[in-house]
């Protein structure tokens, strides 16, 4: 059972018990009426929370199963004999320490990821540095609890469909300066209350999520005051040469497996021809089968120069 997933059972057994199933629902009720996104209710289907009593082209009509019933009623009396501690969240030791400097931002991070109510966070400076670096490591740490965008491509993703999917309690957002003007005004709900609603086309979602947003930007002016007011804002300094060299070579043995002998390899070529992470990670990928030279030479053109 995901998390959240016993408050939508609650709210469908609430739901069914204000009204009467064997008269007004003898098919079963459907999304629009509990509220409840379409593919959600299709996983607690799947799952065993659900009986699928009547299904057409148009319309597929659901009811509480007993395993549901159950469960629901254990919680019940589970919450009867007194409130639970929160099971407390626990970062390792080693976040971020792939990552050379910027300790503040760690910090900030760290403090953010720890907090009980959201702290948005928004990481800004040129391209290169460990912008995208924080934010793998989040998912790394965070798994199915963290989504992972990429802000030109969120319209095909569809912001509303993912989060209401999947419930995420971080949302980490690479590249945001280029995130489209409609996902753009959903996260300024998103970001203040946690309350994503949408009415379209006779489709309704109105989902209650206060969850974090990580986020990093090249470039501020293309966000709106508004959304640039709900993060916290703070810009990386670029790194220095042999700073950047102890980044790649980090990032090439923690995150690709690679030995040391071979990250430094990696490092040490693309000295003087990128200074882009993500390029040694490309060449990281392709050099087992085409070699180091060759995959820099394909990826970033021209010809290699001899070492």
């Amino acid at each position: 059972m995901k998390d959240g997933d016993m408050e939508l059972l609650i709210e469908i057994a609430r739901f069914e018990s204000s009204v009467d199933l064997e008269k007004e629902y003898r098919i079963g009720w459907s999304w629009r009426h509990v509220r409840i996104w379409p593919a959600t209710l299709s996983r607690l289907f799947k799952d065993g929370y659900l009986d699928n009593v009547f299904r057409s082209n148009s319309f597929t009509g659901y009811k509480l199963t007993e395993k549901a019933k159950a469960l629901i009623l254990a919680n019940q009396q589970e919450d009867s004999a007194g409130p639970r501690p929160a099971s407390p969240v626990n970062l390792a030791d080693d976040l971020f320490a792939d990552i050379i400097g910027h300790e503040e931002v760690k910090e900030l991070l760290k403090a953010s990821l720890l907090a009980e109510k959201p702290v948005h966070i928004m990481l800004t400076g040129p391209p290169a540095l460990a912008k995208t670096l924080f934010l793998w490591d989040i998912e790394q740490t965070f798994g199915e609890q963290a989504i992972w965008l990429v802000g030109s491509a969120t319209s095909k993703a569809g912001l509303w469909d993912l989060v209401a999917e999947r419930e995420p309690k971080i949302l980490l957002i690479d590249e945001m300066d280029k995130m489209n003007a409609v996902d753009m005004a959903a996260l300024l709900t998103l970001m203040e209350g946690g309350r994503l609603v949408r009415a379209k086309r006779g489709r309704e979602l109105d989902i209650n999520n206060p969850l974090k947003v990580i986020a990093a930007s090249n470039r501020l002016e293309r966000l709106s005051p508004e959304l640039r007011s709900r993060f916290a804002i703070r810009r990386l300094n670029p790194y220095s040469r042999s700073e950047f060299l102890t980044v790649v070579k980090g990032v090439m043995v923690r995150k690709e497996n690679l030995t040391d002998e071979l990250a430094e390899e990696i490092a040490n070529r693309l000295d003087g021809r990128s200074q882009d992470v993500r390029d040694a990670i490309r060449v990281a990928r392709l050099a087992p089968q085409i070699g180091v030279d060759k995959a820099i030479s394909l990826l970033l053109g021209g010809e290699m120069n001899e070492h």
